[in-house]
């Protein structure tokens, strides 16, 4: 299979959250559940989606003294979110408010041809996933006209629509094949309606952070349970919502979503959960800022992630990453378990650090966690550099931990 090639497919099916989740969701063809009924729970594999978190599992033939082996990751991106009234008008313009989601870099969503993506529930209660045509465009005002070009995030960022013959709640109905008056609720996203594309050893698209990770897991958690060397550990995905805000909601990390199905899993097994716990450790998988050629001073001297040099390890004193030096040594031998290059990220003092669901996860789970993921260029724009070759290196890394950690 051509790797690149199918993350290129994968993102395509993925413009939003919920979409991403039910594309991992139909990938893995596992059993689905649902959270309010009794789970019993046999070996194979199982996944719960909500909304645009889902957590998918296999439970091994043999499980006689089991831990967990988690891979963490986020499905959501920084943005623009659809208000909940949109329809509005600018000098004669038809437009559709937006609301900036997480910390995008706004001018990087200017000019290009953008759709609505997401999830519309009905009046009867029932969730469907849409997709529009290319019907907005963010305009840049012309340098002509304001020669500092400072973007004010409430004014400038509001989108037009390309044609009067529909608003966007009406384009977003005809999509889902019902009345706008049957939408009783909606999570849409504005995204980029360009296609990833692979150029030299680059790949290009929207959505790297984080779907880069998720895919990776994904394609993992496939591998290791096609190989048929499952020991005695439940392999588990954990793709979480709402990263980009913080994760303090229902679907993500800091929520309770992935410790009452940890709990349910140990129950099934007739293993108490918190010595489970004990005996597992978790990969929060996470894009890297690769060092910028035109901003080296960014990075710290010695700390200088790369393009297509393999995964990045993440390590923050003040903890704003997960990782210790044991789990940073277990991955290093993961790594070099699958022949996989590896580097290590410490930032600049004088520049803060982003974090992760690594934190929040290993603070409320008490697992032990490391702080991973691919490095990219153009973190948070509308459209991600990476190394088509670190995706690869990440799914061989991944599968690594978990058949041989």
């Amino acid at each position: 299979m051509n790797d690149s090639r199918d993350f290129l497919d994968f993102l395509a099916a993925s413009p939003s959250a919920p979409h991403a989740a039910a594309e991992v969701e139909r990938r893995l063809g596992f059993t689905a559940l649902d959270p309010a009924q009794p789970w019993d729970l046999g070996p194979g594999g199982y996944v719960l989606r909500r909304g645009g978190a889902v957590i998918a599992w296999w439970i091994p033939e043999e499980a006689e003294n089991p831990g967990f082996r988690i891979i963490g990751a986020h499905t959501d991106s920084p943005g623009f979110v659809l208000k909940p009234q949109p329809e509005r008008r600018g000098a004669g313009w038809p437009q559709a408010g937006v609301e900036v989601y997480g910390g995008p870099l706004p001018s990087s969503w200017f000019d290009r041809e953008l759709c609505l993506a997401g999830e519309v529930v009905l009046a009867d209660g029932s969730r469907r996933l849409v997709r529009t045509e290319p019907m907005l465009r963010i305009p840049r005002l012309a340098i002509h006209l304001d020669r500092d070009a400072e973007i004010n995030r409430q004014t400038h960022v509001q989108p037009i629509l390309t044609s009067e013959e529909a608003t966007a709640m009406e384009a977003v109905a005809q999509t889902a094949g019902v009345a706008p008056e049957d939408i009783f609720g909606h999570w849409l996203v504005l995204a980029d309606a360009q296609p990833g594309r692979v150029s030299g050893d680059l790949l290009a698209a929207g959505r790297l952070d984080n779907l880069t990770s998720v895919y990776a897991g994904l394609r993992a958690l496939q591998a290791a349970v096609a190989s048929g060397e499952a020991g005695d550990q439940v392999w588990v995905l954990a793709a979480f919502d709402h990263e980009e805000v913080g994760s303090a909601s229902t679907r993500g990390a800091a929520g309770p979503l992935l410790g009452e199905v940890l709990d349910r899993i140990a129950g099934s097994l007739g293993v108490p959960a918190r010595p489970m716990y004990a005996r597992s450790t978790m990969v929060s998988a996470d894009a890297a800022h690769a060092v910028h050629p035109n901003y080296p001073e960014k990075h710290d001297s010695e700390h200088h992630p790369l393009l297509g040099h393999g995964p990045v390890t993440k390590i923050n004193a003040n903890q704003r990453y997960a990782s210790t030096a044991a789990t940073t040594a277990m991955w290093r031998r993961c790594c070099q378990a699958a022949g996989v290059p590896s580097q290590v990220f410490a930032g600049n003092n004088a520049v803060p650090c982003g974090s992760t669901i690594g934190p929040i996860a290993a603070t409320r789970l008490g697992i032990e966690t490391v702080d991973v993921g691919v490095s990219l260029l153009s973190m948070h724009s509308a459209r991600e550099v990476c190394a088509a070759q670190d995706v690869v290196w990440f799914q061989e890394a991944l599968e690594a931990y978990l058949i041989d950690s």
